[in-house]
């Protein structure tokens, strides 16, 4: 129990005192470029780990088709590229942007490789957990995080949910007005 305690003190205290949404996050672009998540205010984004070499990888075509489908109404994709699980994303962020790009013609934004899992995943990705639970940190890649037009957390969806099963279309046409 004591160890149980300690780990969310521990991860309590790494998250920036100010984090009160997904707003307050930043990551980098897969081009090296600035990428704050307060640019998406008044959008519905879906945050998905993503890695290049995994048997969940043709995924990017269903998160592509969602991009497309929904990007009127205010729907971003974003893709964190991450070789956390089975070492499934090994190359440099320009290797990942031709993958992705020759494969699968992916238009939504992707940033550069992230750790997702742990004590030293990236700061939304700690935020995720301690805002939803262990239970809903990312086990695979693939790993889905719906967040809100406000920067709120939505829901989060497993590895095995495809992009366009009916529980992901539900949840971002709810945020919709």
């Amino acid at each position: 129990m004591v160890k149980v305690f300690t780990f969310l003190f521990a991860v309590l205290i790494s998250l920036p005192a100010w984090a009160e949404t997904a707003h307050d996050f930043s990551f980098t672009s897969i081009d090296g470029e600035p990428l704050s998540l307060s640019q998406f205010q008044g959008k519905t984004v879906l945050v998905v780990n993503t890695a290049s070499f995994c048997g969940f990888t043709p995924q990017y075509e269903g998160l592509q088709a969602l991009q497309d489908r929904y990007a009127d109404k205010g729907l971003v994709v974003l893709g964190v590229p991450s070789n956390d699980f089975g070492r499934q994303e090994p190359g440099s962020s320009a290797e990942i942007k031709d993958f992705c790009d020759t494969n699968y013609h992916i238009t939504f934004p992707l940033t550069e490789k992230e750790v997702v899992s742990g004590d030293q995943a990236h700061p939304f990705y700690r935020w995720a957990r301690a805002e939803l639970g262990a239970f809903a940190a990312p086990k695979w890649n693939f790993h889905k995080y719906l967040v809100g037009p406000d920067g709120k957390l939505v829901e989060w969806f497993a590895t095995t949910t495809k992009p366009g099963s009916s529980g992901v279309i539900q949840a971002i046409e709810s945020t919709f007005p």
